[in-house]
């Protein structure tokens, strides 16, 4: 939970990029103060959730598959992998990041079973057919 801690920063910045750039592409009246509430066209509304959603898919899938790690996972010397030790495939990045969210968002049960489960999984773990192991401490990230 501490390495999704440390990502959420990046994502969250890598977000206001975005939120820049789509405001830059659509102007600054996609926004407007109706009776003390601000109301959102809806069309900017539902671009800028499918391109926050994608990015951060997209964080997660590319670092996952490029060397194991997000940058909070290796503040945490932690890296996920398959069954076999290998790096997982773009399609077990997907699984895994689409179970993640029930996992988180139903109060965490899906880290918690992590504790229950005999290998030590958690539960987008399980469906997506990877683990995540610690690394020992000398272990080098950028080797």
């Amino acid at each position: 939970m501490a390495a999704l801690l440390y990502d959420v920063f990046l994502v969250g910045a890598i977000w206001m990029v975005l939120g820049f750039v789509l405001q830059l592409a659509f102007g600054t009246g996609t926004s407007t103060l109706v009776d003390g509430k601000v109301e959102t066209d809806p069309l900017f509304s539902n671009i800028l959730f499918t391109v926050m959603l994608l990015s951060c898919g997209g964080f997660y899938i590319l670092f996952w598959c490029r060397s194991g790690q997000t940058l909070g996972m290796i503040a945490w010397r932690i890296k996920v992998e398959d069954r076999e030790g290998r790096l997982i495939t773009p399609g077990s990045g997907l699984i895994r990041f689409i179970a993640a969210w029930p996992s988180f968002f139903c109060l965490g049960a899906g880290y918690f079973w992590l504790y229950i489960d005999k290998e030590n999984d958690a539960l987008h773990d399980k469906l997506s057919k990877t683990r995540v192991v610690l690394l020992p401490k000398t272990s080098r990230p950028f080797d």
